[in-house]
């Protein structure tokens, strides 16, 4: 920190104050009040917009459970963790915020959050704590669990396909013929040139990142055998979907398009799109993504949200006092109430599991088969260097094989020369 002389001026001001201070608040670690009551403490909370009203409907209880004086902030959530560097040394970040999984063990092993000592009462498996570790140190609390699942669209087809034979056989009726390009279907449409989105395909053939706990950045076995089997299938589908499907900026908005018409039975997307469908009328059900034909379940990144404090918070003994607050049983109730987002707590994750809600299950048993997302810092580079690995193979610029070893070359080359 760089001193000034204001600053070191101000000591001498300081300095007279405390006895006035001490008189004031004769209670150790409290701040006295016009009426004499003893503070514990403050906490700042920054959230986007779509959490303010679930933030402060729990405040009030936490705030007398605790003593602690609580402000909440709306604040962009990528922008506020893009800015933590500057702004928790510079005193203007929020105390606690919510953070992506994958974000958590970058700014963490940064030295910009808190260490967070999980409860042990249960609410949370090793899945969960993974999610928040790296390097052994534990960087926030799991509070939102989201995963790739299979939408359906009821008024077409009566039951979800358990297979991806099923999801084949439907490419064969002509209700799903794409009109303009004869001999295609939109039966069945997944964005596979997404890597996100294709990932639980290679990784349930067999291919990884970053080794068994992705923590091996020197592992990197998206060309394994297994792997390219995946990419070989997945050109197999690409052979049978519209040509759109190859375009990597707008496939996504194509396969919404298709699903909301009526043009496509099932589709894989993730839980944020719920609403979108909801609101276009579609009679949609929500399943598990089918078996593929080597007989393995589909394994998605397991994603999700944390809870973390800044490194610089103001009181880093209440924003772990928060932590523990919102992510309890009934406050993680209250969020499924409130948000309908799959809860972290596994004792939330029963209750709301039992309710029956059809994607609420999906999303809970497919997180449960999915893979997390390796959080160190070299997971940018597999962003950049897998973006265009099934589009080289699904296109025939390059043949299965050439597409995974050059993604795999371009990854670790880039990794050699960043870290």
């Amino acid at each position: 920190m760089k001193f000034t002389w204001k600053k070191f001026a101000s000591v001498a001001m300081v300095t007279s104050l405390l006895a006035l201070t001490a008189c004031g608040d004769k209670e150790e670690g409290g701040k006295s009040t016009e009426d004499g009551a003893k503070n514990a403490g403050t906490l700042e909370i920054g959230v986007e917009a779509g959490y303010i009203d679930y933030v402060n409907s729990i405040v009030p209880a936490f705030e007398e459970e605790t003593g602690i004086d609580v402000t909440v902030t709306e604040r962009d959530l990528f922008e506020t963790l893009e800015a933590l560097p500057l702004d928790g040394p510079a005193g203007i970040a929020p105390d606690v915020m919510i953070a992506p999984y994958d974000r958590v063990g970058n700014l963490g092993q940064q030295g910009h959050l808190a260490e967070y000592a999980l409860p042990d009462d249960g609410r949370y498996d090793d899945l969960d704590k993974q999610q928040v570790t790296i390097d052994g140190k534990i960087y926030g609390a799991p509070f939102v669990i989201e995963s790739l699942i299979l939408y359906y669209n009821k008024d077409l087809i009566d039951q979800a396909p358990a297979t991806f034979a099923d999801l084949d056989a439907l490419t064969k009726d002509e209700r799903f013929a794409f009109e303009s390009e004869k001999g295609r279907s939109t039966a069945f449409l997944a964005n596979w040139l997404d890597f996100y989105s294709t990932y639980g395909l290679l990784s349930a053939y067999g291919g990884y990142v970053f080794g068994e706990n992705g923590t091996n950045p020197s592992e990197i076995g998206l060309n394994t055998e297994g792997a390219i089997e995946g990419i070989k299938y997945a050109t197999e589908w690409f052979g049978k979907w519209p040509q759109g499907m190859l375009d990597s900026t707008t496939a996504g908005s194509f396969i919404d398009e298709q699903f909301t018409s009526g043009k496509a039975a099932a589709i894989i997307g993730g839980p944020w799109s719920a609403s979108n469908y909801k609101e276009a009328g579609i009679n949609y059900g929500v399943a598990m993504i089918p078996t593929l034909p080597n007989g393995e379940e589909y394994q998605p990144f397991a994603g999700g949200k944390a809870w973390i404090a800044s490194n610089y918070a103001k009181d880093k003994e209440a924003a772990n006092k928060w932590l523990d607050f919102v992510t309890n049983e009934a406050n993680q109730q209250k969020l499924y109430e409130a948000k309908g987002e799959v809860p972290a707590n596994q004792m939330t994750r029963v209750t709301v599991a039992e309710a029956g809600d059809e994607l609420t299950t999906a999303v809970i048993n497919q997180y449960n088969n999915a893979i997390p997302m390796p959080n160190i810092p070299q997971m940018a580079e597999v962003w950049t260097g897998a973006a265009t690995l099934m589009f080289d193979a699904a296109s025939g610029n390059k043949t299965p094989e050439q597409s995974a070893n050059d993604a795999v070359v371009v990854i670790s080359e880039n990794i050699d020369q960043k870290y």
